[in-house]
């Protein structure tokens, strides 16, 4: 029984509320350090946004780099980050991550069944910033095979349709980019892909889900194996009601679990990892620009802020809730979220488009900045909150676009009946924009502007394919620019555009050791955030990409190591069973 008085119905040393990659490797470190770890997760299957994101990490320095033959310096990671944040961030978080983040993957490596790779053709997402760096600081998992998951696999959240070949067969992040324009080689891979996915006859037997598990799947399931591996039990259909707090210390939590409310102590501590609160409409009203719907987010529809009211209703500072990691994204009839457009408005032959039939962004711009682009134009008789993105029949034989599959595999003729609704087609520009409700002055204006400037291979007015950047998606095939091309070809399309996000940036101020922080600066004992439950230590930007799951992971690694330092001060580096913490150099055969 609590001090004051409350009934425990269970208990551990750390508590981890989430079941993201964070906060699973939150999990991890504790209990290699010593801690008996409890993880719980809100909804019916473990993984979080993580589960369905590209599952990179954004790791300056990291160890990877030296062997494929690029450099980099702590000085000049640091340089970079504070130069888009624009000093933003001025607390040690940025110099915490920089010095730590490839310890922690290092770390992993060494100690779980986690595996990365960098990848050197991926550049920063602004290059040309001092300190910004042409590739190598972008980290991919390596394939996992869920086969090492037993049961464990079923209650993994399913990757995201957008990333799956024909809906179901998995790529890496390197196998998608060669299928994106039919690069050298890209029918052999189609075949392999096949091959790999329809060889597993005892997986094709139980379902269609492919077994090859790759980007936040493959991070997911290495990181659950490992916790597998330690005994480290994980509660699904468990939520977060509200922390416990004695003595200005958060002592546990109050849980609902399938029906039943619990009081779960934690001895040592509580990390919150449990995603942001982007499907939580009512906060989306309260602290973002307007307009702004829950629906448009890419993300599962289960992260509507609960540890980060959770932690305001003990007095917890908040920041950057004003903010999201947002991207431009696509409602899909059917399926539970939006589908980003990450790779599509690269594409050389397709513009976006506001109410007037006016370009306002370099189409080919990271994610983030497409929708604060949306944001800063959207205005009364310009409307850019929703956009469209509009391209030709040369476009659409080539290229993906959301939920379509390129025309040459997926013509319009066998498109499934819930698609028929995704997109406008029209055979001229002016009967496209009145089924859009666009000027048709404005886009014949524009369309033939952008059509000399794509001949030209110059974009005059955004500067579309000028950045490293933009070209790591482009078409190898076009020139002289790989991001441009005229919009020529009969029929014509569009798609509508909403301002989405891939989780917000807005949450729980903390510092160097990810402990929550109050609004005069003083921390919560016995309380840690990180991830979307924490305010990113990355600002209002995006450096590159993997700047979410990095974060979050490096933070959650950071935050078991100051609970076990806090009780090892106390009482040395036993766990409450008598045992030793576990060395750094634990190594899983």
């Amino acid at each position: 029984m609590s001090a004051n008085g409350l009934q425990w119905d269970e208990s551990c040393d750390v508590l981890v509320v989430g079941s993201g990659a964070g906060a699973m490797t939150a999990a991890l470190r504790a209990r290699d350090l010593g801690s008996e770890v409890l993880v719980v997760e809100k909804s019916d299957r473990y993984g979080g946004t993580s589960a369905v994101s590209g599952g990179g990490i954004w790791v300056p320095c990291n160890h990877r780099i030296e062997a494929l033959g690029g450099h980099d310096s702590a000085e000049e990671a640091i340089a970079y980050i504070r130069a888009v944040t624009r000093g933003e961030i001025d607390d040690g978080r940025i110099e915490a991550y920089v010095e730590q983040g490839h310890r922690v993957v290092r770390y992993l490596e060494q100690c779980s069944r986690v595996r990365f790779e960098a990848q050197p053709r991926y550049a920063d997402y602004y290059p040309e910033v001092p300190g910004g760096k042409p590739g190598f600081r972008s980290m991919d998992p390596l394939p996992f095979d869920a086969r090492l998951l037993g049961d464990e696999f079923a209650r993994m959240r399913e990757p995201s349709p957008g990333t799956l070949m024909m809906g179901r067969m998995t790529m890496t992040m390197a196998e998608a980019q060669v299928l994106l324009c039919r690069g050298p080689g890209w029918l052999g891979l189609t075949l392999k892909i096949l091959w790999r996915y329809w060889r597993d006859l005892p997986g094709r037997l139980r379902s269609r889900r492919d077994r090859f598990l790759t980007l936040g799947n493959a991070l997911v399931g290495a990181l659950r194996r490992s916790l597998m591996e330690r005994d480290v039990p994980l509660w699904l259909n468990c939520q977060l009601q509200r922390l416990i707090e004695e003595d200005g210390r958060v002592v546990g939590a109050e849980l609902l679990r399938e029906g039943r409310t619990l009081r779960v102590r934690a001895r040592r501590g509580v990390v919150l990892g449990a995603g942001g609160f982007e499907r939580n409409q009512a906060m989306r009203s309260q602290y973002h620009p307007q307009p702004s719907r829950s629906d448009w987010s890419a993300t599962p529809p289960f992260n509507t802020g609960d540890a980060i009211r959770a932690g305001q209703a003990l007095g917890a500072a908040t920041a950057l809730m004003d903010h999201s990691w947002w991207a431009p994204t696509t409602h899909v009839q059917g399926e539970e979220k939006q589908r980003a457009l990450f790779v599509e408005r690269t594409l050389p032959g397709c513009i976006m488009v506001n109410s007037i039939g006016e370009r306002f962004v370099n189409e080919a711009a990271p994610y983030t900045d497409i929708v604060y682009a949306m944001y800063d134009n959207n205005r009364e008789g310009a409307s850019s909150v929703p956009c469209w993105l509009v391209f030709d029949a040369e476009f659409r034989r080539k290229y993906p676009c959301g939920a379509l599959l390129p025309g040459y595999a997926m013509p319009d003729s066998r498109l499934p009946a819930r698609l028929h609704g995704y997109f406008h087609k029209a055979d001229s520009l002016l009967e496209l924009a009145g089924r859009i409700g666009v000027d048709p002055a404005g886009l014949l204006r524009t369309v033939e502007r952008f059509n000399l400037m794509a001949e030209a291979g110059r974009d005059e007015d955004f500067h579309k394919g000028e950045s490293l950047f933009d070209r790591y998606y482009g078409d190898p095939t076009v020139t002289p620019n790989p991001c441009l091309a005229p919009l020529l070809k009969a029929p014509f399309y569009a798609v509508k555009v909403d301002a989405g996000d891939i989780g917000t940036k807005g949450g729980l101020l903390t510092d160097v050791h990810a402990r929550v922080l109050r609004e005069d600066g003083s921390p919560i004992a016995g309380l840690y955030a990180i991830g979307n439950s924490a305010a990113s230590m990355m600002g209002r930007t995006y450096p590159g990409a993997g700047s979410t799951i990095g974060p979050a992971m490096v933070f959650g690694f950071l935050a078991a190591g100051h609970i076990h330092a806090e009780k090892s001060g106390a009482d040395g580096a036993h766990d409450s069973a008598g045992r030793r913490a576990q060395p750094l150099s634990r190594s899983i055969p």
